[in-house]
């Protein structure tokens, strides 16, 4: 009943407007970012996707390494990892990276997918990005800290919390057991400022202060 007092009353927002890519900073070695995901790389909750994670992280990216990051976002509100599979990747057909970072886990939660089935339908996701652009370094966020967001009452967020970390738990072994695939756990506490007006997708600053965390993670890496 709680589930579906949020999905009656929750507020809808649009996807970000605005190109889908395009490039920042300077340099003379290009670094190629493709984000793929749910409705944050659909950009919901900032005005443009140079506000949202993806133009957040390019951002971050080429102050933390001095390069001209050239950034694409493939998103879909709702998406699963099934959906993103046949939906999003055919996308990245022909498209050159040199990190894709894969943003899900919320649907698939709210869909109460098991932590077996999303740990296989990640793992053919990966199988199915590397395909399309080669073996590109690969960062997968954690399933977000369910039990801090706001549109959800007790005892539902309590109950989804105990499961985004069954799936972060399982985004994690993966990521320990396919190389070049790196798991950043976004299990910690969040403040209301991080959120949007819906009270469930992030806030431009909240897309800020994840891209940062993202961006400073590939940098460590590329360095």
């Amino acid at each position: 009943m709680q589930g579906l007092w949020v999905r009656l009353f929750t507020p809808r927002l649009p996807d970000a407007s605005g190109p889908c890519s395009g490039t920042v900073g300077s340099g003379d070695q290009p670094f190629d970012l493709i984000v793929l995901g749910e409705s944050p790389v659909a950009g919901i909750g900032a005005a443009t996707h140079e506000s949202a994670l993806t133009g957040q992280i390019a951002s971050a990216l080429a102050a933390c390494t001095g390069r001209r990051i050239r950034w694409q976002a493939a998103g879909l509100s709702g998406a699963t990892a099934r959906r993103a599979l046949q939906e999003l990747v055919p996308q990245m057909a022909g498209r050159h990276a040199d990190a894709v970072i894969i943003v899900l886990g919320v649907n698939d939660l709210l869909e109460w997918q098991g932590d077996v089935r999303w740990a296989s339908n990640l793992e053919e996701l990966i199988s199915g990005v590397r395909q399309q652009v080669g073996n590109a370094l690969i960062i997968l966020t954690g399933v977000p800290p369910m039990e801090y967001v706001p549109a959800f009452p007790r005892p539902l967020k309590t109950i989804l919390g105990k499961r985004a970390k069954l799936l972060d738990k399982a985004s994690s072994h993966i990521a320990g057991a396919i190389p070049r695939v790196i798991h950043v756990s976004s299990q910690f506490e969040l403040n209301r400022d991080f959120f949007c007006e819906d009270g469930f997708h992030p806030s431009e600053s909240g897309y800020a202060q994840w891209g940062k965390l993202l961006a400073e993670v590939i940098a460590s890496v590329d360095a």
